[in-house]
């Protein structure tokens, strides 16, 4: 698990830093982001729109602004390049799947335009669960 999860961040880093759209309007995308996945848990931080680290082995106190938590299942749905209705976008997912958005909400709609091409770009290179 350990070295799927290094590999997913590479990708995840490197489709991200070479994003046109985020590199257009990312100047101030500065955020730290949990994904949790399950068994799987990583800390993503952002600093002006390039990704500064991938903790993939976060410990209980390590900091973030904010969370998406949801099963397995829920993430693999995220993941793939046309996922069902209610799994293409953290809203929906919120409203009517298991996904919890937690912490300080007001980072993540400060950065949600940036944050939502990010998340989309787990279509591009899934998930590690």
């Amino acid at each position: 698990m350990a070295a799927d999860l290094k590999h997913w961040a590479g990708k995840f880093k490197s489709l991200t830093d070479s994003d046109a759209t985020i590199g257009a309007m990312a100047k101030y995308y500065t955020c730290t982001f949990m994904y949790d996945m399950g068994d799987a848990k990583v800390i993503v931080e952002m600093h002006d729109g390039k990704v500064k680290h991938i903790n993939t082995n976060p410990a209980p106190l390590d900091a973030y602004d904010f969370a998406l938590r949801a099963s397995a299942a829920s993430w693999r749905e995220f993941g793939k390049p046309v996922p069902r209705p209610h799994f293409h976008g953290i809203w929906a997912a919120s409203f009517r799947e298991d996904l919890k958005i937690e912490g300080n909400i007001t980072v993540l709609m400060q950065n949600l335009r940036n944050f939502t091409v990010q998340f989309e770009l787990l279509r591009k290179c899934g998930v590690p669960v």
